[in-house]
Parts: C-alpha cells; sequence; structure tokens
C-alpha cells in the first residue's frame, strides 16, 4: 500500500493512526482527514464525486463527515497532483524556470520573440 498524503497540502501522513477517526487532523497544516477528498471511493468526476453508490451525498467534500462507507485511500485530487499536472504541461509545452514569464519583463520578452 502506498503512503499516504493529506488532501490539502500533500504532508505525509505516516505519522497518523488509522483507521482516521473523525476528528483525526494533518500534523502539517491541521486539516481535517476524515472527509471525502481523503477516502478511497472520492473521484472527482463521477455523480456526488463518489464511487460507493449506497453513500449518502455529502456536500462539502472537504469538512469531516460521518460516512460509514469512509475508507482512508490515496486521494486523487491532493495537492501532489496538481503538481504532476504542471509538470506535465511544461514538459509538453516547453515550460520550466528558464522560458517562464513570471514578470512583466520576461512576459514582454517572450512576446517581442514569439513575435519578433
Amino acid at each position: 500500500m502506498s503512503e499516504l498524503n493529506c488532501w490539502k497540502c500533500g504532508a505525509s501522513l505516516k505519522t497518523v493512526l488509522e483507521p482516521f477517526g473523525q476528528r483525526a487532523d494533518c500534523p502539517a497544516c491541521n486539516a481535517e482527514l476524515h472527509v471525502c477528498r481523503m477516502c478511497r471511493h472520492f473521484l472527482p468526476g463521477k455523480a456526488k464525486q463518489c464511487m460507493e453508490p449506497m453513500a449518502e451525498d455529502i456536500k462539502d467534500k472537504t469538512r469531516a463527515n460521518f460516512c460509514d462507507w469512509f475508507q482512508a485511500g490515496q486521494n486523487k485530487a491532493g495537492k501532489t497532483a496538481g503538481s504532476d499536472n504542471r509538470s506535465a504541461l511544461d514538459d509538453l509545452f516547453g515550460g520550466g524556470s528558464e522560458t517562464s514569464a513570471t514578470t512583466p519583463e520576461n512576459a514582454r520578452k517572450a512576446l517581442d520573440d514569439l513575435f519578433g
């Protein structure tokens, strides 16, 4: 089984006892952990964002809840997934620190280089 990471900050949760209690918090950012975003059934593209058909609809996926179907699992929408997506985009479109347009001067230079 892979190591669990916080849904909010991406910190390792290896020091948190499992199964997560309803009041379990991330040691790094104090985010609640018994939340839909930390459940192995959580799937953002699915109706109700849950793969468990018998689960009740929880409106706020980032707040602690009493769902009986909760099972801590590798979150599919955490911070680490966003950074993986960013690196994939950078690889695809040639992003990176040397071509980054994070300042107005760099943006202007990139436009001048592109359009002459």
